[in-house]
């Protein structure tokens, strides 16, 4: 079994800049952190930006160059690589003295860590000689967080050669993998987010780099992350298929996160992970004995016992309390804090108009909607620049944005070539359609809006970096968009990485308002929510398939309600809210399917 981090959270992928250079900042302290390699404009940006100011000199990777956008991120990734190793080994140097960095590394362990007891021990020795050695061996214990990389398998587009034919293993997901298997990182995962992509894991085969050596160890390992069991399952299976070992499965919730949000059935957190601690083994036998029967096939080899599984999760965590549930109930190895990171600069890239929004929001400024391209509801802070450039041309006549990245591109409606929803010309041909069709005012007003809320994320969630570093992302582009989910709502400042770190682990508490609901509370009352918006399609639309749907889905609701019921107390912080909300959550439910 591999070493287990020192940390017990990890800081996951958030938008395309807000955690593009997260390891720089926060890996030397031991935190894992995820980049986004789906923008290789914005990677080539950075690369920029970090070579001079490592004194190194830049080299531009050009479009003009075969097989450019790996080339990117692999350079990139090296880059990021280097750098941490260089402040790895200057930290293990510094003095164990007030304000030092190997001061800052130890004091922000867990409590409960072997290394901070003895980081501890250290502090109180009045023996030289003890100090001395406990110093020497506590620099041994330094250990960078690993360096991880997120790939969306639903960002997939092809690409064309000059003759216009579909250049082989030449689409931005599997580039982008291709990207990251050449690169130097080690100990490190590539996490693939938004559901199984065949081409993308079959390409994985192609990928030596992600092979268990005999002792069980592996270079470049994968992460899937999933809503639920079942999809863990199918894509264990199918990765297993091809000789390929999931090494962890990322649990997130379906509503509450921020981003893209992939609604399960109805099926609520809780009861997932449920189902995931008392079927862990039953899910790696299933996958060990297809992964070791293809391992016989392609290599005459097996394991007489499975590698390591990893069962993480995240989605809305906030308090200490909520931390340590999922630990010590669910058994999960590392929780993924994402949302409250936006409000540390010392962790991820958000400029300053947007860390004003943010420590400002309340709940009624971040909406789940439809402004994403890929048709997937997406978590949006509204008031940013991007949101009143998109108004404004709106007011103008000419709804859209420029499509100068091309990676959102999907729609064929009106073009052989896909075009982004958000694009110009996109919207220009579907509001013509929309006008020739003489629908009634306001169904022509409700799908007037669903197309001209698509707003171009490409530069969106790349332009915070720019703006940061002084650097253009798109020369003459200032729109920034971000997307935290509902819990930024009950954190209000920017605050160091220490004492988020604190946070996390119960040390101190940056919220202040104890009327935070619980975030399986937060997560069933955006299901009801959503509910709610189904029920209206199907009083305005009847349709048998869409009311079954409805049916299981409000089913799913009331069973994790049950569940939540019978919860043990002791794991949650004020009982009495929590079940009052459930009691209103149900109620809701079921008037809902009254009216059915």
């Amino acid at each position: 079994m591999p070493d287990s981090p020192l940390h017990k959270f990890h800081i996951p992928v958030m938008g395309l800049a807000f955690t593009i250079d997260s390891p720089i900042k926060v890996a030397r302290f031991g935190i894992a952190s995820v980049i986004s390699i789906m923008e290789d404009r914005l990677i080539e940006m950075m690369r920029s930006y970090y070579y001079p100011l490592f004194n190194q000199p830049y080299k531009p990777i050009t479009t003009k160059e075969d097989d450019y956008r790996a080339k990117r991120i692999t350079d990139y990734l090296n880059l990021v690589n280097n750098i941490v190793q260089q402040q790895i080994a200057k930290l293990r140097n510094e003095a164990f003295e007030a304000g030092s960095e190997i001061i800052k590394y130890f004091e922000m362990l867990p409590d409960d860590s072997k290394i901070k007891q003895l980081y501890r021990q250290m502090t109180k020795s009045e023996c030289p000689a003890e100090k001395e050695k406990l110093q020497t061996y506590l620099r041994t214990q330094v250990k960078q967080g690993s360096i991880d990389v997120n790939v969306m398998t639903k960002i997939d587009q092809n690409k064309l050669d000059h003759n216009g034919q579909v250049i082989e293993d030449g689409s931005d997901a599997v580039t982008a993998l291709r990207g990251y298997a050449n690169s130097d990182l080690v100990n490190s995962s590539i996490v693939f987010s938004a559901g199984l992509n065949p081409r993308l894991y079959n390409y994985l085969e192609k990928c030596p780099q992600f092979d268990i050596d005999e002792d069980g160890m592996m270079k470049k390992k994968v992460v899937v992350k999933v809503s639920d069991f079942r999809s863990a399952l199918i894509q264990g299976k199918y990765l297993a298929k091809k000789g390929i070992w999931t090494s962890e499965f990322r649990i997130e919730s379906g509503l509450n996160c921020g981003g893209h949000a992939f609604a399960t059935d109805g099926l609520l957190m809780g009861p997932i992970l449920e189902e995931f601690k008392t079927k862990k083994q039953e899910l790696i036998e299933a996958i060990f004995s297809i992964y070791n029967a293809r391992l016989r096939e392609k290599r005459g080899r097996y394991f007489k016992y499975a590698p390591h599984l990893k069962i993480s999760a995240q989605g809305g965590i906030g308090t200490a309390a909520e931390d340590r549930l999922l630990h010590s109930r669910y058994e999960i190895e590392s929780t993924g804090w994402g949302t409250p990171f936006l409000l540390v600069p010392e962790a991820t890239t958000v400029d300053g108009g947007l860390l004003k929004l943010l420590g400002d929001a309340k709940k009624e400024n971040i909406v789940l909607s439809n402004n994403s391209p890929l048709g997937v509801r997406f978590h949006y802070l509204k008031g940013t620049v991007g949101e009143s450039i998109k108004l404004q041309r709106i007011k103008n006549g000419k709804p859209g944005s420029p499509c100068a990245e091309k990676h959102l591109v999907s729609n064929t409606e009106f073009t052989e070539e896909p075009i982004c929803t958000a694009s110009y010309k996109y919207q220009r041909l579907k509001i013509a359609q929309l006008h020739a069709l003489n629908l009634p005012e306001n169904e022509f007003q409700e799908q007037y809006a669903n197309v001209v809320d698509k707003e171009c994320l490409c530069v969106g969630l790349s332009n915070t970096a720019g703006e940061i570093y002084n650097i253009s992302f798109i020369k003459g582009r200032k729109e920034t968009t971000i997307c935290p989910g509902p819990n930024i709502a009950w954190f209000s400042r920017t605050v160091s990485l220490q004492t988020m770190t604190d946070h996390i682990y119960g040390r101190e508490n940056i919220i202040a308002d104890d009327q935070r609901p619980h975030m399986f509370i937060t997560e069933l009352n955006l299901y009801v929510d959503y509910l709610k918006e189904e029920m209206k399609k199907q009083v305005a639309r009847p349709d048998a398939r869409h009311k079954k749907y409805c049916h299981d889905f409000y089913q799913h609701i009331i069973e994790g309600i049950v569940y939540y019921r019978a919860l043990p107390v002791s794991y949650i912080a004020n009982p009495q809210h929590f079940h009052l909300a459930l009691n209103e959550a149900e109620k809701t439910c079921r008037q809902l399917m009254e009216i059915a």
